[in-house]
C-alpha cells in the first residue's frame, strides 16, 4: 500500500458518518477534532494559567492573590472556547439557546444542583476575593493554609500536612474565619493563675518580660497584662500579646507559655492546683446515739 493509498483509506475513515445533530452529519474526523480542540485547550489553559500567574507575582506590586485569579480567568476563558469551537465540529448550534438552557435545567434537576453552586462559588471567590492563596483560614473545627482553589473546590493543607478538598459552596454559605484578610496582626490571649500569696507587681514584671523578649511580639499595639477575676485559688491573669504572622500564633502561644513558667520560677511566683476544703464531723447526733 502506498502513501495515495493511505491517505485516501485514512480520507474514507474520517469521512465516515456517525450520526446527525442539528441537521449537521457528524463524522470520526468531526468526533477526533471535537477531542483534539478540547484537549489543545485545557492543556492551553493550564499553561496560561501558569505562565500568567508567574509572570504577574514576579511584579513586586501584585499580589499573589490577585495573580492567581487572573490566571485561573485566563485558563477559564481559554477552556470555555475551545469548548465552544468543539463543540462547532458536532453541529451544535449555539444560537439555539433555548435548547440548550433547557438541556441545563433537565441536568440541574437531576443532580447538577451541587456542581453548579461549586462552580458559581469558585468564581465569586476567585472575583470578590474572601481567600487567596496562602491565607491561614478556619473552616469549624479545620485550620489549614488554602492552597488552591479550583473550578469545583478549594484545597486547604491542614496543619498536620493534610490536604483537605472542601466544596466551594462551603466557603460562600457558611461561617468562614480568615486570619490573614486585611490586617494580617492577630492578638493572643494567655490566661494563667497565681497564688493569692505572690507579689501582683512581681507577676506583671514577669509576663512583661516574657512578652518583651519573644522576638515575634510586636512592640505596637504593646502587650498589655489584665487581671480578670478573683478564682477558688488564684488571682486570674491574663497577658495579651500581638503578632503579624497569623500562622505562627499556635508556635508563639506555646513559646510564651513555656517562657512564663520559666520566668514564674527565677521570680518566685507560685502557679496553684486547684484546692478544695473538705470537712469530717465525728460523732453521732444525739438521736442516733441512743440507739
Amino acid at each position: 500500500m502506498d502513501l495515495t493509498q493511505l491517505r485516501d483509506l485514512l480520507d474514507d475513515w474520517f469521512s465516515t458518518g456517525l450520526f446527525t445533530a442539528s441537521g449537521v452529519e457528524v463524522s470520526v474526523g468531526s468526533v477526533v477534532l471535537f477531542v483534539l480542540t478540547l484537549a489543545v485547550s485545557i492543556v492551553a489553559g493550564m499553561v496560561a494559567r501558569r505562565g500568567v500567574a508567574r509572570s504577574l507575582s514576579r511584579r513586586r506590586r501584585i499580589d499573589a492573590g490577585i495573580a492567581y485569579a487572573i490566571g485561573r480567568a485566563a485558563q477559564y476563558t481559554i477552556v470555555s472556547g475551545g469548548v465552544i469551537i468543539a463543540f462547532q465540529f458536532l453541529g451544535l448550534d449555539f444560537s439555539r439557546l433555548g435548547l440548550i438552557i433547557g438541556l441545563l435545567s433537565v441536568g440541574i434537576g437531576f443532580g447538577l444542583q451541587s456542581v453548579t453552586s461549586n462552580f458559581i462559588s469558585g468564581i465569586v471567590l476567585l472575583v470578590e476575593r474572601p481567600v487567596t492563596i496562602g491565607d491561614r483560614v478556619s473552616i469549624g473545627e479545620i485550620e489549614g493554609d488554602i492552597e488552591a482553589i479550583n473550578i469545583r473546590s478549594t484545597i486547604v493543607r491542614s496543619l498536620s500536612n493534610v490536604a483537605i478538598v472542601v466544596p466551594n459552596s462551603e466557603l460562600i454559605t457558611n461561617t468562614l474565619i480568615n486570619w490573614s484578610l486585611g490586617d494580617p496582626r492577630i492578638r493572643i490571649s494567655i490566661e494563667v493563675g497565681v497564688s493569692y500569696g505572690s507579689d501582683v507587681d512581681a507577676v506583671r514584671a514577669a509576663l512583661m518580660a516574657v512578652a518583651e523578649q519573644h522576638s515575634e511580639v510586636l512592640g505596637r499595639p504593646e502587650p498589655s497584662i489584665r487581671l480578670n477575676g478573683f478564682g477558688d485559688s488564684a488571682w486570674e491573669m491574663e497577658l495579651l500579646v500581638w503578632i503579624e504572622h497569623p500562622n505562627r500564633w499556635r508556635d508563639i502561644r506555646s513559646d510564651l507559655n513555656f517562657a512564663i513558667v520559666d520566668e514564674f520560677r527565677a521570680r518566685g511566683v507560685e502557679i496553684p492546683f486547684p484546692q478544695r476544703d473538705l470537712h469530717l464531723r465525728s460523732g453521732f447526733p444525739p438521736d442516733r446515739a441512743a440507739d
